[in-house]
């Protein structure tokens, strides 16, 4: 009866010390079974709340001061369109119909996966396509069909955007007509984006995202804009290119992976309402005038902001396995396209 009793005021002894380490806003872990008491969560789970706090074991608890409140995102799609720039074959060598979709599907997989940390925020999802067939749009509409968040099928604007852009690009070429509606859905996308509440995460359709591609992006977001104290730009894939020279890099330590500084992306980025209207004739110079390389401007703006990228990526763009633009090193790229099937 002794024994029971000690282990009663244990207990009762335990219970007042969590009850303490809440009222005062304390974090403690229990080391023998990496549980938090006074969250009732496991060490293995995400033990961040969007909006309130990161944390990451062993480093400790950040507070957010950066909360977001609403993440728009804005799809680019031309399935009529294999290749932007060249005729090789694509990884799997599908229609291109098929990436468009599994791009689309992959993001709606990847915004259900937790539908909790949304609950406080707004989402929006909405496409901007140009020539893709009818049963293709019909596809996206029934994949978009009964979702919790807000979507929107929009055709793209090429006659009013096509008549800002320069017809010979910077290599004195002229440019193509698959550039041309490339670069105005690019500026009709940003048109959306600086008018939205947020976040705006701007996708090509031929990128495939990870299960927890949309929350760590989401959570990391508010970790490092909280650390640093600024707004961000984050670029979900990790491209083979950035492998082929040696550059410093900065690590920064995400929600759920690392993170590493960049100075160079392609097309497909989430960055704030804040940046783009900050450096919004930068980002419209892209849409108007063909530079070499194409994201020249975007790369003008990484050296005056913070651009990161997942190690391994959260996002992987499926072009032609040779391509130095495309697939994302030590990915299951097999099962990241079955996971999309529609």
């Amino acid at each position: 009866m002794k024994v029971q009793n000690k282990t009663r005021k244990s207990s009762f002894f335990k219970k007042l010390f969590i009850k303490f380490c809440r009222f005062f806003d304390y974090e403690i872990v229990d080391q023998g079974d990496l549980s938090f008491p006074t969250t009732n969560k496991k060490g293995s789970k995400n033990l961040s709340n969007l909006g309130i706090q990161s944390l990451v074991l062993p480093m400790g608890r950040i507070k957010i001061k950066r909360p977001i409140r609403s993440l728009d995102i804005i799809l680019r799609t031309c399935a009529s369109v294999n290749m932007l720039t060249q005729s090789k074959k694509r990884i799997f060598k599908s229609n291109k119909e098929d990436y468009s979709l599994k791009t689309l599907k992959s993001l709606i997989n990847s915004i259900n996966n937790n539908k909790k940390i949304f609950k406080n925020i707004k989402v929006k999802l909405t496409v901007i396509d140009h020539n893709s067939n009818p049963k293709v749009i019909e596809k996206f509409k029934k994949l978009l069909k009964k979702q919790f968040f807000k979507s929107e099928i929009l055709n793209l604007n090429i006659n009013f955007y096509k008549k800002k852009i320069k017809k010979i690009n910077q290599q004195g070429d002229k440019v193509t007509d698959n550039q041309i509606s490339n670069m105005s859905n690019i500026n009709q996308s940003l048109n959306i984006g600086k008018n939205c509440d947020d976040l705006v995460y701007f996708v090509e359709d031929d990128y495939l995202h990870k299960r927890d591609a949309i929350e760590e992006m989401i959570l990391s977001y508010e970790r490092i804009s909280s650390q640093i104290g600024k707004e961000l730009i984050m670029c979900p894939a990790d491209y083979p290119y950035l492998y082929n020279k040696l550059e410093d890099s900065k690590i920064i330590l995400g929600n759920n992976c690392h993170w590493r500084s960049i100075e160079e992306s392609l097309c497909t980025f989430l960055t704030s309402k804040k940046i783009i209207n900050k450096h919004l004739k930068k980002f419209i110079s892209a849409c108007e005038f063909e530079h070499y390389p194409f994201e020249k401007p975007f790369h003008d703006i990484y050296k005056k902001e913070l651009c990161i990228s997942p190690m391994p990526a959260l996002a992987v763009h499926f072009t032609n396995i040779n391509s130095i633009y495309g697939l994302s090193p030590l990915i299951d790229y097999e099962k990241l396209w079955k996971e999309n099937k529609i």
